[in-house]
Parts: structure tokens; C-alpha cells; sequence
């Protein structure tokens, strides 16, 4: 299938990773509420960052907010947030909280949104 907006006719609209070649997603609004809030939470250069942390290593608030030079209620503040959008676990030892990515989607998540921001591509 040949691009409209090429001059030239052999090159296609199908690149080897195009969205043909994928299962399709779930357009339903409900999923894209979820997928909204999720980017929302993301959005945030703090709470981004703080995901970041966490993709090395689990970590407490006092620990992250000693790295970060950030007050324990900012960082509590970004983890709520976080957690309420399930990219974020916690897990209680006695009265030790140690926070951590919910999963390896969120992982994947960050991973491609800073992998295409470091792209030094200009738009076509």
C-alpha cells in the first residue's frame, strides 16, 4: 500500500513495527480513562523521577527524600498519587514501608517515555 503523502509510490505505510503488526488495543472508554489517569500521574517531572528511583532498587520515603533532597511529605504526596494508579506497591515490615514499581509494564512505561525523549530525532 502506497503512502498518500509520498512522492514516491514503491515506498509503503507499513514499517516492520507498524500498528498492524500489533494485537489490537482496548479502545473502550473505560480503558482510556485508566490509560489517561495513568499518564497524568506520569506527567509529573517528581513523580516521574521518583519511578525512576525505583527501577534500580525498592526504597523507603526517608530514603528517597534524603537522595531526592525533598521533604518526607512531597515524596509521600508523589507516592500516593503514584499508588492510587497502581505504578506503585508498598510493602509493610513491622513499621518499615518500602515502596517499589508495581510491575514490569511500569518498568517498560518509563523505560520507552525516557528512551524517546533522550531520541535526538527531529519530527518529520
Amino acid at each position: 500500500m502506497a503512502c498518500l503523502d509520498t512522492p514516491v509510490a514503491l515506498e509503503t505505510c507499513d514499517p516492520p513495527h507498524s500498528p498492524s503488526a500489533l494485537p489490537p488495543l482496548d479502545g473502550s472508554p473505560a480503558a482510556l480513562e485508566r490509560a489517561t489517569r495513568l499518564f497524568r500521574a506520569l506527567g509529573d517531572e517528581g513523580r516521574l523521577r521518583l519511578l525512576t528511583r525505583l527501577a534500580t532498587a525498592p526504597a523507603c520515603v526517608t530514603d528517597i527524600a534524603e537522595a531526592e533532597g525533598e521533604s518526607l511529605p512531597t515524596i509521600s504526596q508523589r507516592i500516593r498519587v503514584l499508588r492510587n494508579e497502581r505504578l506503585v506497591t508498598r510493602r509493610r515490615d513491622g513499621r518499615h514501608i518500602t515502596y517499589a514499581l508495581a510491575d514490569d509494564h511500569v518498568l517498560a512505561i518509563v523505560r520507552a517515555a525516557i528512551d524517546h525523549a533522550a531520541e535526538s530525532r527531529q519530527p518529520t
